[in-house]
């Protein structure tokens, strides 16, 4: 950072829609909401409202761009989470929403964190799970456990081959295959 950006401009982690991706979830009804819920703020309550200081900004994201947390070991326990979901699931342990949630939320958690830790194209297949996940209907069919699964297994091949974004070779390819599969099953579930 040059300190030559205006601080309006800042950008933490915005990622770019996927037009393939917001076609094949648009016609689709949502039967569940994975939003982020934002606790009140008891300290802005204390001390009011206004702009942020364009240090506090500049600093926040120095320390962003400077972060050298690893994310192997964050996105495997995530990833096992997932991996459980799906096991209890097939194997009855789980059902209805409850085997929905336990897949939907470590989806969800790789969403959020992937591109705070230098791997968007984790936070963007996440984002079709997640996206796949809100709109289908109880139980999970099999289907659904093969893309929940082919999605764990896109991530885990993104993490272990350090692929962060779509601008390397295998990474468009995964997020186009994984949103192809959606569509798939949203067209066999319409006849």
């Amino acid at each position: 950072m040059d300190g030559s950006t205006p601080v309006s401009t800042f950008n933490f982690f915005i990622i770019e829609t996927n037009m393939a991706k917001a076609d094949t979830f648009k016609n689709q009804k949502k039967l569940r909401h994975a939003e982020l819920i934002i606790p009140p703020n008891a300290l802005k309550k204390k001390i009011g409202s206004g702009g942020i200081d364009a240090a506090v900004l500049v600093k926040a994201q120095k320390m962003l761009d400077t972060n050298d947390t690893d994310f192997k070991p964050i996105a495997a326990g995530l990833l096992e989470d997932l991996n459980k979901g799906i096991q209890d699931t097939e194997k009855g342990t789980l059902q209805g929403e409850a085997a929905i949630e336990a897949m939907l939320y470590p989806a969800a958690q790789l969403k959020v964190q992937g591109a705070m830790f230098r791997f968007p194209l984790v936070s963007e297949i996440s984002d079709i799970l997640v996206s796949f996940l809100e709109t289908i209907t109880v139980p999970p069919c099999p289907e659904v456990l093969e893309i929940a699964t082919a999605h764990k297994m896109a991530i885990s091949v993104i993490i272990s081959n350090n692929i962060a974004s779509d601008k390397h070779p295998h990474g468009k390819e995964l997020k186009t295959s994984l949103t192809d599969a959606c569509a798939r099953y949203y067209k066999t579930r319409k006849a």
